[in-house]
């Protein structure tokens, strides 16, 4: 027996952070893991090099990887712009959800320009995309999901909606476990 993953996939500023906390206020089992928190501890001056983001975004899917085959439920709560770290984890993660935020780069800007809590996001991300530092959708490829098991419209749809939504992946999983 082993607990599922679920990546919250999508842009800076797409909603990821809000939605996995209004999942787990839901779900309060899932174990939360944030990149942000990670990226911390593993590159506490991270460079967001190619050879970096691999290294860390690995390191993310071995400790969610991990944690399930504990018997834990979690939540990944990362960017992941490149469609093999999430493809990476589906082939490791027996029970393993991949959750799209679809949302407007504009959109993603504006949200990310008023962020007061960031759950340790790096602030002005957007702003230093356009000095030249490396972000996803602006200078940095975003490798949108295939075949993701859920794809939120985060324009229109509601943190508490997005979780409901989450909720009925997450039901249909545990009904085959």
């Amino acid at each position: 027996m082993s607990g599922m993953v679920i990546w919250i996939t999508g842009l800076p500023g797409s909603g990821k952070s809000t939605i996995a906390d209004a999942v787990k206020q839901k779900h309060p089992g899932f174990i939360i893991l944030r990149m942000d928190h990670l990226r911390k501890i593993v590159t506490p001056q991270p460079t967001y090099s190619e050879t970096e983001r691999d290294m860390v975004y690995r390191s993310l899917v071995f400790l969610a990887k991990t944690i399930s085959e504990l018997n834990h439920d979690v939540i990944i709560d990362a960017t992941g712009n490149m469609r093999q770290w999430r493809d990476l984890a589906r082939q490791l993660i027996p029970s393993f959800a991949e959750v799209y935020l679809r949302c407007p780069l504009d959109l993603c800007r504006q949200r990310e320009g008023k962020r007061t809590e960031t759950h340790g996001a790096p602030a002005g991300i957007y702003a230093k995309g356009t000095k030249g530092a490396p972000v996803p959708g602006v200078n940095v490829p975003y490798e949108e999901p295939l075949n993701p098991e859920l794809v939120i419209d985060a324009e229109k749809v509601t943190p508490a909606d997005a979780a409901a939504l989450i909720t009925s992946v997450i039901e249909k999983f545990k009904k085959k476990a």
